[in-house]
């Protein structure tokens, strides 16, 4: 079955007492039992629930895994696969990666004496030189956010698994539809479902998926025993959205490049990243493993433009943070998605106050372009 028709006819789709077509929304905190210890498979909806398990099922199946794990957040999902480390482990990860993921690095897992070094993961040298006799783990996200620097997957985890280290891909940007990382050597792979999955910008969700049986049980047991799980309702939300996932991100996704393309030849923009461009930096290893460059990207203003006044100016682009929903969303990395960081360390990286990030919606391409011209006329004239 190919992935567009399993994006409708999933495992668990519909109600086999019933059939109804949209699984049952189980709004239950707990089950009755029949006997002490003698129940029908679920006794506390914190360790299952037969909506969420119908959603879990369903990611592990889009992701070609066998295990799949819903959470209250991406950074919840985030986060409890980082608690498969212990004190005295080492984590390599993507520098310049979401903020939300610096920050529980740097300021919540530190304090567990798990430690980290942030690298350039494109370059396999400088990850090769990052490894130490307790490096545990390799998390990245290719392409990055904002700065969309390409990780190449199969290469990373071949690396790591010489040195007995697991591989985490965040895809959040990608989805399965476009990139599918436990097929390329990774060895879990997690989603902010609150973006491209859930696409309506209505549910905040995390998902796990991993093909290792051993790992499958250590995150169940961490999932149970934290109890950070969406609602029944939260499921049920989030798959909705996942059933139009192909036609929503293939539409977004011709829109972005129409959009990276227009950009490019603006002479207010001085570069713009993204995977559909030959200019940005290893878009071959981008091609190879994945199966387009997606609806995100950012660009660069020139001295003189002001990215704030522009990215406050826009009419139908929504100033937010969050993407990957049906309304086009602009962002200003360095002051908003990742604000944690040092002030030294974004520049260092180029996440400056001139970086714009966009996540292109379903709206007309030509409206969204007429918005951005507008909005850049308008910032250059002023200056």
């Amino acid at each position: 079955m190919r992935l567009k028709t399993k994006l409708i006819h999933h495992p668990g789709g519909y109600c086999e007492h019933t059939g109804a077509v949209n699984f049952p929304i189980y709004q239950v905190s707990t089950f009755k039992q029949d006997g002490v210890g003698q129940n029908k498979g679920y006794d506390y909806s914190r360790t299952r629930n037969p909506t969420r398990d119908v959603l879990e099922d369903y990611i592990a199946s889009l992701e070609s895994g066998r295990y799949g794990f819903a959470f209250s957040s991406g950074m919840a999902a985030v986060s409890s696969c980082l608690m498969l480390l212990k004190a005295g482990d080492h984590i390599i990860a993507t520098e310049g990666l979401y903020g939300g993921t610096f920050r529980v690095l740097t300021r919540i897992f530190e304090n567990f004496d798990i430690s980290y070094s942030f690298v350039d993961t494109g370059d396999l040298d400088a990850v090769a030189t990052a490894f130490k006799e307790n490096t545990r783990a390799v998390l990245i996200e290719t392409p990055s956010n904002p700065l969309m620097r390409i990780t190449d997957i199969r290469k990373i985890a071949k690396l790591a698994h010489q040195r007995d280290a697991l591989v985490m891909v965040d895809n959040t940007f990608m989805s399965p539809w476009l990139q599918r990382p436990l097929e390329l050597g990774a060895d879990i792979v997690i989603h902010s479902a609150t973006k491209f999955l859930g696409g309506h910008s209505d549910v905040i969700a995390g998902l796990v998926v991993t093909d290792n049986e051993p790992l499958a049980s250590q995150l169940g047991h961490i999932q149970n025993a934290m109890g950070a799980v969406p609602s029944p309702f939260d499921c049920w939300v989030l798959m909705r959205g996942m059933k139009t996932l192909a036609v929503r991100l293939s539409h977004s996704q011709a829109s972005a490049q129409e959009i990276a393309r227009w950009l490019s030849s603006r002479p207010e923009v001085e570069r713009v990243l993204y995977p559909g461009l030959d200019t940005l930096a290893d878009f071959e290893i981008h091609r190879s493993q994945a199966e387009g460059p997606g609806a995100i990207l950012s660009f660069v203003v020139k001295d003189g433009v002001c990215a704030e006044s522009l990215v406050s100016g826009m009419s139908i682009w929504t100033l937010a943070v969050s993407l990957g929903a049906v309304e086009s969303i602009i962002t200003l990395p360095s002051k908003m998605t990742h604000l944690s960081y040092p002030r030294e360390e974004l520049m260092r990286l180029g996440i400056g106050d001139n970086l714009v990030r966009l996540s292109v919606g379903i709206e007309d391409s030509g409206d969204l372009i007429a918005d951005l011209e507008k909005a850049l006329n308008k910032v250059t004239s002023r200056e």
